[in-house]
């Protein structure tokens, strides 16, 4: 969650609410504290990824998502309040267009859940890492935003990384596979969205119907399905869900001492993190094909980011 309105594509690559995480930083004076709380963050995200991993073995996924979107309901309500009052933040210009964002927002998330029951976490993070470069297509399909050489250059280096990821016809291809390319697209189209509505809408707005509508939906999935979790399970759930809080602080945080533009690449730091934890904790080497495509899908997403033309 953060503090300012999406420009041109300075996304981020995690995943606790998927909510836009650019923030203007009018005095970004101090960048290497950025940086440090960036990684910080990005090494909560890639934790958080390996507590679910180990959740959803055991619990439903919408069950999980549920959760945290409680938790998310109280955050959005805490920061509307403290803008000056809840009311005023369920004014929005394009409430269905706020609706459909959170719908997707929340289905996305529930997607990157179900992939981690089929896939280790390099090989999630790797295929994720593109969507930057669909949102970039997507921005320039839908909203008109101008697309250089340069930026299909760099699309074309993801695409390929992802290729090589995949590998298809080449016998190695998982449908599972498709789950995390699923759900990178659909936080593409969320961050377009949240380009459009942010125009008009403030960030307590956009985070208000994220937060509510869809803590509805995924609750009505979610509730019916409800399976008790064992203390630990109980446990690991409260830490994923106030984690997700915590990293986002520290990412509004570092947005506030260096740009969005300093902090892109080491935003990619995400896969490191998560590549680390998925060896670590559950014994998963990514092969040398995932290594190469998750480079090229890296240089492509910072070309494209640091390319004007």
């Amino acid at each position: 969650m953060t503090k300012m309105q999406l420009k041109g594509d300075q996304e981020r690559i995690a995943k606790p609410f998927a909510m836009p995480s650019a923030v203007i930083a009018s005095q970004a004076t101090r960048p290497q504290f950025g940086i440090i709380l960036c990684l910080l963050s990005m090494l909560i995200f890639a934790s958080q990824d390996g507590v679910t991993k180990v959740l959803v073995k055991d619990l439903p996924v919408a069950q999980l998502v549920m959760v945290r979107y409680w938790v998310f309901v109280i955050f959005a309500l805490g920061y509307a309040a403290y803008q000056g009052s809840i009311k005023e933040s369920l004014h929005s210009r394009h409430p269905w267009l706020q609706i459909m964002r959170a719908l997707i927002g929340v289905g996305e998330i529930a997607l990157f859940g179900i992939g981690l029951r089929y896939l280790g976490l390099a090989e999630m993070h790797a295929l994720y890492a593109v969507f930057p470069l669909m949102t970039l297509g997507l921005a320039g399909a839908f909203l008109g935003e101008f697309i250089g050489l340069r930026r299909w250059i760099a699309a074309a280096i993801g695409f390929s990384g992802t290729l090589i990821i995949l590998r298809p016809g080449a016998g190695v291809f998982e449908l599972a596979a498709l789950i995390p390319l699923l759900s990178a697209l659909g936080f593409a189209v969320f961050n377009v969205l949240t380009r459009k509505i942010s125009q008009n809408d403030t960030f307590a707005t956009n985070m208000f119907y994220m937060a509510g509508f869809g803590a509805i939906a995924v609750t009505i999935v979610g509730l019916p399905g409800w399976v008790t979790p064992t203390p630990m399970q109980g446990i690991l759930m409260g830490v994923l869900s106030l984690t997700g809080v915590i990293a986002q602080l520290f990412l509004i945080q570092a947005l506030k001492y260096a740009t969005a533009a300093t902090l892109q690449p080491f935003n990619y730091t995400l896969l490191v993190f998560a590549t680390l934890i998925g060896l670590i904790i559950f014994g998963e080497l990514p092969d040398t094909w995932t290594v190469i495509g998750a480079a090229l899908v890296i240089i492509g997403g910072i070309y494209a980011i640091k390319s004007k033309t």
